[in-house]
């Protein structure tokens, strides 16, 4: 079995979870299908006649993906979406079982992951494309105190447990004139394996490398603090807990109304995290991918004034060449539609950064040629 072997065989659990074979998913006998998605009359949207897409990854996303599957279903119903929000560690590994043709994550694939996925997709490998970005929202949960500031070095203090009091000097100093309470911090990090943690790692590595030294990896590493599994998870934790502070993507912060930190980047005045300012971090980035790969690298130190330094960018993972010819016209047509003006002018309602035009036309581009 190869490569494949280390990944392991899809457990049942896992394939009556997302696997949508007894629906129709599975199966690559047949003739093969057009991958020209044909037009529906009653929607902007290119829509497949049919196809169902199994897919799995990052809960950061999984707001944007429910919005998404809605809006494309009700213009294309011989589609079937199924997306499980297992977090990017979990969607990774799906799609390289062989169990998703779709993954989503919040951090690129590794070189090693890029190998192993030339088992599940013949002929070529998987690539990364940039869909939805936004800012990692720092939530807090602290009676009296409705705007919090904080800097790169006090959060990583905090959440390596060196700083497990509210009314803390270094809190205090970037507070002046905020009466804070004396209560124990309870610092909530994600349990499972998370871009969204990575992401965190990789800002705060990157403006505070001298007091975090973990590396910039999906599993969480500093000391003390609680977890929970999926951003969800994590928000909910926050929000019932006094004196709590964790992370997770703003949708989440909106959702459960969880106040949200300001962060000092050095810049005139603190940026609150909002789509438009994670636009402006995005916007920035260089895209580093090869060939049709398109990862992006941030810069996480950023001090221009606006722009939140703390963003992720979801990738939804698949194959550039060796797609099923039965899934192939229904999963092009729904990244090009989410890649869409239509699909991305929708996204900062809920709170979610889209795309720069610049990106999501090379994305776009991408797409056209899978095969």
């Amino acid at each position: 079995m190869g490569r494949a072997r280390l990944y392991g065989v899809v457990a049942a659990a896992v394939g009556s979870a997302l696997c949508l074979t007894a629906c129709g998913v599975g199966g690559g006998g047949g003739e093969a299908a057009d991958d020209r998605p044909s037009v529906q009359q009653t929607s902007r949207i290119e829509c497949a006649e049919q196809g169902k897409i199994a897919a799995s990854g990052s809960s950061a996303q999984q707001n944007a993906m429910r919005h998404w599957m809605r809006e494309y279903q009700s213009a294309c119903p011989g589609v079937q979406i199924r997306y499980v929000p297992l977090g990017s560690g979990g969607g990774v590994a799906q799609f390289l079982r062989g169990a998703t043709v779709l993954g989503g994550t919040d951090t690129a694939l590794k070189p090693e992951e890029i190998a192993f996925s030339r088992d599940v997709c013949p002929g070529g490998s998987a690539i990364d494309l940039p869909m939805v970005g936004g800012p990692i929202a720092i939530g807090y949960n602290l009676e009296g105190v409705d705007d919090l500031v904080l800097d790169a070095r006090t959060l990583a203090r905090i959440f390596d447990s060196e700083i497990t009091r509210w009314n803390d000097p270094a809190i205090q100093r970037l507070n002046p004139g905020v009466e804070l309470p004396r209560t124990s911090i309870t610092a909530v990090h994600r349990s499972d394996g998370s871009g969204t943690t990575q992401n965190l790692n990789a800002y705060l590595a990157e403006a505070a490398p001298d007091v975090w030294p973990y590396p910039k990896e999906k599993a969480w590493q500093a000391k003390g603090g609680h977890s929970a599994s999926g951003s969800d998870r994590v928000a909910s934790e926050v929000l019932h807990t006094d004196g709590a502070i964790g992370y997770f993507e703003l949708s989440f912060a909106k959702e459960g109304k969880i106040p949200a930190v300001r962060l000092d980047t050095g810049a005139s005045e603190p940026v609150a995290p909002t789509a438009e300012a994670a636009s402006k971090g995005i916007a920035a980035a260089a895209d580093v991918g090869a060939g049709k790969d398109m990862t992006l690298e941030f810069d996480y130190r950023t001090q221009a004034p606006g722009a939140y330094p703390m963003v992720l960018v979801t990738y939804e993972v698949v194959c550039a060449t060796g797609n099923r010819t039965d899934v192939l016209p229904a999963l092009k047509s729904f990244l090009t539609y989410t890649a869409s003006e239509e699909g991305q002018q929708g996204l900062s309602r809920i709170h979610y950064a889209p795309l720069p035009e610049k990106v999501a036309a090379k994305v776009r581009d991408v797409v056209s040629s899978l095969s």
